[in-house]
């Protein structure tokens, strides 16, 4: 044991003088792995005696090598930062720092610009007092067909018009199916709760669509649904109005509504409301086509048969409902004629919003 306690100190005293002689990162890297690398480290081999002794040498032993271990490990943390701090004093000679110098610009993210108008439409109808609702992206054909009033024959159940998962199907055999829409949601929260019912769903949504200026295959809408006892057209007037006001500028916004007819499987009677391009000035350009209006969203009078799919009482609770394309909203506020431009992913783009 007195042997190789000595070679152990003898190891120290030459390892430590070796160390103050390391001038690069290469040399005490081997330095470390010639010393206590884990299968050729000198202090290793040392230590392959160590099964041979008795407990009290493996004790005196053990100790005297893990010191040397620690003072190895503290001489190349030592001389590491000692060859870090050569190495940017060098950097600095050659390259003085001027102090006076502007620093880079800290370049702050921001939200984007859909999801910060889809925040600020929500906002607006929270702040009527309706409560935020989700569901799956993934749905089912009945909450996104059937109970919507959608007859087996409709159009919209069409694969040109729906992306549907032919792998995965509902419990009633039928493939599942990417949302066309967020009115499911409305479906969903119906069979959950009971009336009154003030929702906004937001959410992202999948058709066929050839993508253009004003379309895409993936876009993004906050359905809106309320149902209670003797809500009228009139009422649902009044809300989008406001909403439209609001989100434009207030009550006193240069932008202008109108109402037409339309018609959706889920409402009776629909409605389309339409604003004035905010991009002309309704003086004709190709995203209103020409006209000076462009549609904003679809509504109407939730129809009797998506109630009673719903479980509620159709001759006691009346309501209304629309829907809202945010991605058409943001093009009118911020003056966008492309729809595209949002998905590109132009941080020159995406920075005009932050």
């Amino acid at each position: 044991m007195t042997s190789l306690l000595e070679q152990l100190d003898a190891l120290q005293a030459e390892s430590l003088s070796e160390a103050e002689g390391i001038s690069t990162p290469d040399a005490l890297e081997s330095f470390r792995l010639k010393y206590l690398g884990r299968k050729d480290g000198r202090l290793t081999v040392l230590l392959a005696a160590l099964p041979g002794l008795s407990p009290e040498e493996k004790r005196d032993v053990g100790r005297r090598a893990n010191a040397l271990k620690n003072a190895l490990e503290e001489a190349i943390r030592n001389r590491r930062q000692s060859l870090d701090d050569t190495r940017l004093t060098a950097a600095l000679t050659r390259a003085p720092l001027d102090l006076t110098l502007p620093g880079d610009p800290l370049v702050r993210g921001g939200l984007h610009p859909l999801t910060r108008v889809q925040e600020e439409i929500v906002d607006i109808f929270v702040r009527l007092g309706f409560s935020v609702a989700e569901g799956p992206e993934v749905e089912t054909d009945d909450n996104n067909f059937t109970a919507l009033n959608h007859p087996p024959d409709h159009p919209a159940r069409d694969a040109h018009d729906t992306f549907y998962l032919k792998d995965y199907k509902d419990a009633d055999g039928r493939p599942l199916l990417l949302r066309t829409h967020t009115s499911p949601v409305q479906i969903r929260w119906m069979r959950s709760h009971r009336p009154p019912v003030y929702i906004v769903a937001p959410g992202r949504v999948f058709r066929h669509e050839n993508v253009d200026a004003t379309h895409s295959y993936v876009f993004h809408q906050v359905e809106g649904l309320a149902v209670d006892t003797d809500m009228s057209l009139g009422d649902l007037k009044g809300v989008l109005t406001l909403f439209a006001q609001r989100l434009f500028g207030g009550a006193g916004a240069d932008v202008r509504t109108r109402f037409r007819p339309s018609f959706f499987p889920f409402v009776e009677p629909g409605l389309e409301m339409d604003i004035s391009c905010t991009l002309c000035g309704q003086k004709g350009c190709r995203v209103c086509k020409g006209t000076g209006w462009v549609e904003m969203l679809g509504s109407g009078l939730v129809h009797p048969n998506v109630l009673r799919a719903a479980g509620y009482d159709a001759e006691k609770l009346s309501g209304w409902a629309f829907g809202i394309g945010v991605e058409r909203v943001a093009m009118f506020k911020y003056g966008v004629d492309d729809m595209r431009l949002f998905y590109e992913n132009d941080v020159r783009f995406l920075g005009a919003f932050a």
